[in-house]
């Protein structure tokens, strides 16, 4: 079983009509644990979900996704909106509706205690780990956890919402110290860093904070793995027709973790180390599912027999 904590919200969507959006349930979180889901995991979001109708919409999408939202929290805010723009290649850029929303608003009563017996991994991420008041309570509540469990972070930067590299940069730093499992995109590393090479800062990253595992995703071009005790592991892309961009990444952690998991390779326990074979199969398996998304509007990750089925005809 999976723990995937953050946000849960609505992604406006351009339809290709002028001025006209559709509301597609998504957040990076919500869409790391449908991913999950659909790949037939137990996954449990954690999430603050508001009774207005985006999240009575958001709530219906998540349960007929297969996710478990006993831990959900019912919340009396409204539901984040995010508007989506998509340039030419089928690239998302974001702008987000969050004053007042219901995902940042946590409080130390709403988390457990302690997460389910037979958690694999507790996934944070995205607006919700760097949001206050919100993100600091669930910040304290992974690093509680992780003596008894693997802490994945995936820091998916999104610099319309805190632009100053700065803040964002000090927002990011204690989840570094927090996670066992960290990972971004060569865009977000850029972003952050933008006189650094990616992998570079991967390795120091992997270093400087004791990681077990980098990830750093680089769109059609594939990923790279970085562990402290051999070479970066590189997978290619896969060449699809794009519809759009949008949940690919949330996809690529979600399937990187249903493979790793799958192969035996993520214990109950803080995770400390990954056989070399099991991270090239799960890297491969995640940038197949994440390329199956892209083909797609929307965030629609894809299920297990559509990922083998892709990988078999490759």
């Amino acid at each position: 079983m999976f723990v995937v904590c953050g946000e849960a919200l609505i992604d406006l969507v351009p339809t290709g009509e002028p001025d006209t959006y559709r509301a597609v349930p998504g957040g990076g979180p919500a869409n790391t644990a449908a991913a999950l889901a659909r790949l037939g995991d137990h996954a449990r979001l954690l999430c603050r979900l508001s009774g207005d109708t985006f999240g009575r919409r958001v709530r219906e999408h998540l349960v007929a996704s297969g996710v478990d939202l006993s831990l959900a929290v019912e919340a009396a805010e409204p539901t984040t909106a995010a508007v989506v723009g998509l340039d030419e290649s089928g690239g998302a850029a974001y702008q987000f509706y969050v004053q007042g929303t219901a995902d940042w608003q946590w409080t130390p009563d709403e988390l457990p205690a302690e997460a389910p017996p037979g958690t694999r991994a507790l996934h944070f991420g995205t607006l919700a780990s760097i949001l206050p008041p919100g993100a600091e309570v669930l910040r304290a509540w992974a690093a509680a956890q992780r003596d008894r469990h693997t802490v994945v972070y995936d820091v998916n930067v999104r610099p319309a919402l805190l632009p100053d590299r700065a803040r964002y940069g000090a927002a990011v730093e204690p989840w570094l110290k927090t996670a066992h499992v960290v990972k971004a995109s060569d865009d977000d590393v850029a972003w952050l860093y933008p006189d650094r090479d990616p992998v570079d800062v991967a390795r120091s990253w992997v270093a400087d904070h004791g990681l077990a595992l980098v990830l750093i995703t680089c769109g059609a071009r594939g990923a790279v793995a970085v562990t402290p005790d051999r070479a970066p592991a590189r997978v290619p892309g896969f060449e699809v027709a794009v519809a759009d961009t949008v949940g690919a990444g949330d996809t690529f952690t979600g399937a990187l973790l249903h493979a790793l998991a799958a192969r035996g390779a993520l214990a109950e326990g803080p995770a400390t180390t990954f056989p070399a074979a099991d991270l090239d199969e799960a890297l491969r398996f995640a940038a197949a599912a994440a390329a199956i998304t892209c083909t797609r509007e929307g965030a629609v990750p894809p299920t297990l027999a559509e990922v083998e089925a892709f990988l078999r005809d490759r």
